[in-house]
């Protein structure tokens, strides 16, 4: 039989498995095998998969209309900025395709705010080690991982990375030509690692002095993901310039948006930026209702009770596995076990075993399940994550 996996581009490495079917917080093989999914498509299908009124909101709205593009008005994008400003510290919205689209324009809208502000030198972006900002140019030189930058030119001027935790060479870092720090406040592919909330506010405090504008990335790690509506809201005193969101924003339909507050936002005029898609019926008829599930105080509460759960249980088998794991990283519902080991055989284990769960950094086995998880899917996923152990 003609493989037809040789003529996609050969970037990704997926494992045999075929799912066909998705329902709440399990995926389906072709044989109606169910896994149970803590992975969630990267944190992206936050809401579980099939949601009801996702799927009448998709129908509905693909019944009526796709594209205009940006030359006209789309309602549903106005009424969704609308909702996103009244939640959070933004005042601007932008609207996109994905993360990466998001950070790119974060990006510019921090360079453009200097550059309208009569400082034009202050281009510089720091960021930190273990960062992941997505895969464009713009993006892997914020990220700075070698391996993402490796056959892909010189690198890009304007980026400097600072150590992870490392407070002197931050301090040393931000100076009269920095246009922006940027952080994930819990860093994803880097490791599943949380940073310490008086961090986040000694960071806003820091930008403040030196006339630096603070960037959030929280393409994974926003959108109730922690039990908050944004990562950064555990903090006191930390709300950033720009924020830039995507995944589970539309919990598993494709789009992402870059918000600002109306200093920054109002130096992007027309021809500043844009996108064909960014903002399309489609997306954000669904991101209007994923908007209005998540905001829910009742459904926040029950993440941050459920995450409570989960990391007991990693904590249990932290301590019953002491020989092959370190400890638990992470916070909410974007946790890991420290693996003393690669985490890959883990993975692979539990697989075997119907979990799907990711890696992350060099010994992080991630766990990202939809925000609708329940205690007995806890339950399961320990269960599998203990026999797997025991068996290695």
């Amino acid at each position: 039989m003609h493989d037809q996996r040789q003529h996609i581009m050969p970037v990704y490495a997926p494992p045999p498995e075929v799912f066909v079917r998705g329902e709440g917080v399990n995926l389906f093989t072709e044989d109606g095998t169910p896994y149970l999914d803590f992975i969630s498509g990267i944190a992206v299908t936050a809401l579980g998969h099939g949601h009801p009124v996702l799927v009448k909101t998709l129908q509905e709205q693909a019944a009526k209309l796709w594209h205009t593009s940006n030359m006209f008005r789309v309602p549903a994008a106005e009424e969704l900025s609308r909702k996103i400003c009244e939640e959070s510290f933004a005042d601007r919205v932008f609207f996109t395709n994905s993360g990466t689209e998001a950070i790119e324009c974060a990006l510019k809208s921090a360079r453009k705010y200097h550059w309208a502000n009569s400082a034009p030198e202050r281009t510089d972006i720091v960021t930190f080690t273990g960062a992941f900002h997505g895969r464009s140019l713009g993006a892997i030189n914020a990220g700075g991982n070698p391996k993402y930058l490796e056959g892909f030119g010189q690198p890009l001027p304007g980026f400097k990375h600072v150590e992870y935790g490392d407070h002197d060479a931050l301090d040393a870092a931000i100076d009269e030509k920095t246009a922006a720090v940027m952080v994930e406040p819990v860093q994803g592919e880097g490791g599943v690692r949380a940073i310490p909330e008086v961090c986040l506010t000694g960071l806003r405090k820091l930008c403040d002095e030196r006339g630096a504008l603070l960037i959030y990335d929280e393409v994974q790690c926003g959108m109730g993901r922690t039990g908050k509506l944004f990562a950064h809201d555990w903090a006191e005193a930390a709300e950033p310039d720009i924020m830039c969101l995507a995944k589970g924003i539309g919990a598993g339909f494709p789009f992402g948006a870059c918000l600002t507050t109306e200093a920054v936002g109002s130096v992007m005029q027309p021809g500043s930026h844009g996108s064909t898609y960014g903002g399309n019926p489609l997306a954000m008829a669904v991101g209007n209702a994923v908007w209005d599930i998540m905001t829910d105080p009742a459904f926040l509460e029950h993440v941050r009770h459920i995450s409570g759960t989960l990391t007991q249980g990693l904590k249990s088998l932290a301590d019953t596995h002491s020989d092959k794991v370190l400890g638990v990283t992470g916070k909410g519902l974007l946790c890991g076990l420290m693996m003393k080991d690669a985490p890959k055989p883990l993975q692979v284990a539990a697989r075997e075993r119907q979990l799907l769960v990711g890696v992350a950094g060099n010994n992080v086995l991630r766990l990202a399940p939809p925000l609708i998880i329940e205690a007995k899917d806890v339950r399961q996923a320990i269960g599998v994550l203990d026999d797997a152990l025991s068996a290695a």
